[in-house]
């Protein structure tokens, strides 16, 4: 069962998310050495990135032994203004005291299927294993119901083989899956609608990507401030 997690502000969300950071990325450097996360895109995580880049986090957070990924990107330029890897540099990585060596953006030079067939390389060589295991995967989720670069009726949703596909370069479902810890952001009442599908959805519902998002053997939390669980019951 996902651990919901619902907040009076979208600022409030975010501080509550930094803390599950903090406390996972301890843990995962202390057990191994060191903490792999898959940042998201879209607007959502600049509240979390500008807490984690506050003087508490930059002090509180082991950075150096971070390996930084993306879970999708934009077939643009990372210089580009869509570009989600500029926007994590600009909001979070530009200000903590991270190696650039541990900063694995996804390819976009190359075309999409090259770009998501090299960034598979990339993940399993730097985390090893069949399927690699992230110590935290982060997700937004959109009006439509996907997350990461999963929308309803892709083809995507039914990849078992890959762990990073295209055309909107993205991480498979069973890469997700496979994580330690995934935590959902989503703010806003223009989601209540998606947020009580996925997570209050009657039997027999059609699942939407974000719904598919149930890791293995791993922790699920959703982040809300209080607009977007606004239709949720018995919160």
């Amino acid at each position: 069962m996902p651990k919901v997690h619902v907040s009076a502000t979208a600022d409030e969300s975010a501080r509550q998310a930094a803390e599950l950071v903090a406390a996972l990325s301890e843990r995962a450097v202390r057990d191994r050495g060191r903490f792999a996360v898959a940042l998201s895109g879209g607007s959502t995580p600049r509240r979390l990135h500008a807490v984690l880049a506050s003087e508490e986090y930059r002090q509180r957070i082991s950075w150096p032994h971070w390996r930084i990924f993306w879970g999708d990107e934009r077939a643009v330029r990372p210089d580009h203004d869509e570009s989600n890897y500029r926007m994590a540099r600009e909001t979070l990585l530009d200000h903590v005291a991270l190696s650039q060596a541990h900063v694995h953006r996804i390819p976009t030079e190359f075309d999409p299927a090259r770009a998501a067939s090299e960034y598979e390389q990339t993940i399993r060589q730097a985390l090893h294993g069949d399927i690699p295991t992230f110590d935290l995967i982060l997700l937004g989720m959109g009006d439509d119901g996907h997350t990461a670069s999963l929308f309803p009726g892709s083809e995507a949703l039914q990849e078992d083989k890959r762990l990073v596909t295209a055309d909107r370069i993205t991480f498979t479902l069973p890469l997700i899956n496979r994580a330690a810890a995934v935590a959902f952001l989503v703010e806003g009442a223009h989601k209540a609608n998606m947020v009580q599908h996925v997570l209050q959805a009657e039997p027999g519902e059609e699942p939407l990507p974000a719904s598919l998002v149930q890791p293995a053997d791993g922790e699920l939390h959703w982040f809300l401030d209080s607009s977007a669980a606004e239709q949720l019951t018995g919160i």
